[in-house]
């Protein structure tokens, strides 16, 4: 997986193409759009300045929301443009259009060290086919392609894939320190190796389970899924709680291989249930505790661990010197189910001496809704993107890079 960063090539004076991920959270506000969250234009800061730093033209693109090849005033990367130039101290340069006369003007007249940023990829109909046109006309823009989008390295579009094939093709730092901590550091962690899978279904976890079984020291079984691995381990009755016949082959192999490997495999005691949840209003009906070895009622369903449950996790988390997780352990949105996965956060966090890896989606809302975000080793930004690496899957916007 070793592959060329922007540290091994020398940029000084180049016109470098970088795919960024701001696909950021905008609001509608006195007529402006307004960003709601900058964490992923914080994240790529570091390559930005490093660019900046060694004399760069730092040509930026991305995408924003769905525009489905046609423009959208609400999905303009032009605030974009200008939060970047506070961050940065530094003036940004936009091109309303992402190939053509346009952006080209703009970057004959870049010096070494300025900043450009391109409009929306998506705007673009051969984005998302990744046009070999399109790629094309990318590519003339620059001399060398630096991806720092692990958000979207596991999709073949244009701007991750296409115009990699065309210029020498790099990674960003933040992509560097992605592949590091999900990839190079589970290939051979320091052990014991604690996974947390939390998450709805079984079958969308299955991949990655499988894949972790073989790496493995423990692995703890969380959220929705976990019914179906209780009620073939416990015997116990599941109520309404998310259960379908046709995922119990799937636990059943898992559960067999865990045991064939030797991993330990920590599926939940005990369960928060209600009577009535509704998901969208983000409401739980009258809520209790159905305790380990006692079943769910028929018309109750489990909606997050019990605390016997939290007890066991958090104290083989301690015992961790690498953990990674991903998927919360209930319905975390809702407060009255969100308990148990702050508690198995909190739990990450308190271990001060593990290697502790946030891979992405929920589980990263999670650490920043419990605020220990600052006490964990790394937190992926990427949501699919790093499911697939973790099921060892090649990320096609990874793949295109220059090896080292």
């Amino acid at each position: 997986m070793a592959k060329k960063s922007i540290r091994d090539i020398e940029v000084t004076g180049k016109r470098c193409l970088v795919r960024v991920d701001f696909n950021v959270p905008l609001d509608e506000k006195d007529g402006h759009m307004v960003i709601t969250d900058d964490t992923r234009i914080r994240e790529t800061l570091p390559t930005i300045q490093y660019l900046i730093g060694k004399g760069a033209k730092v040509i930026l693109c991305s995408h924003l929301g769905r525009p489905k090849g046609k423009r959208s005033e609400k999905e303009s990367l032009r605030p974009i443009a200008d939060h970047l130039h506070t961050l940065i101290g530094h003036p940004v340069a936009f091109s309303h259009d992402t190939i053509g006369e346009v952006p080209a003007k703009i970057i004959a007249h870049m010096k070494n060290g300025d900043v450009a940023l391109l409009e929306n990829v998506r705007f673009e109909a051969g984005e998302e086919k990744n046009d070999p046109v399109l790629a094309k006309a990318m590519a003339a823009l620059a001399e060398i392609f630096v991806n720092d989008a692990f958000g979207s390295a596991h999709r073949a579009h244009t701007s991750t894939a296409g115009v990699a094939a065309l210029l020498p093709a790099v990674s960003g730092l933040l992509m560097e320190k992605e592949l590091t901590y999900l990839h190079d550091e589970l290939e051979n962690p320091e052990r014991p190796f604690v996974v947390i899978l939390g998450g709805a279904k079984v079958n969308d976890k299955i991949e990655v389970i499988n894949r972790l079984l073989e790496k493995a020291d423990t692995i703890i079984i969380g959220g929705g899924m976990a019914y179906t691995f209780r009620k073939l381990t416990q015997g116990i009755t599941l109520g309404k709680s998310l259960y379908k016949p046709e995922w119990e082959p799937i636990a059943q192999a898992a559960i067999e291989k865990a045991k064939a490997r030797g991993v330990k495999l920590l599926i939940p005691v005990d369960a928060m249930v209600t009577d009535a949840f509704d998901f969208d209003a983000k409401k739980l009906g009258n809520i209790k505790l159905a305790p380990a070895g006692v079943g769910i009622e028929p018309e109750w369903e489990g909606v997050d661990i019990g605390p016997a449950s939290v007890r066991l996790f958090a104290d083989e988390i301690a015992k961790a010197k690498t953990v990674i997780w991903n998927g919360p352990m209930g319905v975390f949105e809702i407060p009255e189910a969100a308990k148990g996965t702050f508690a198995i956060a909190e739990a990450i966090a308190a271990n001060r001496t593990a290697k502790t890896i946030i891979g992405g989606g929920d589980s990263v809302k999670a650490v920043k809704k419990a605020g220990v975000a600052d006490k964990v080793t790394f937190i992926s930004t990427g949501g699919g993107a790093s499911l697939e690496l973790l099921e060892g899957k090649t990320l096609p916007g990874v793949a295109a890079l220059n090896d080292k």
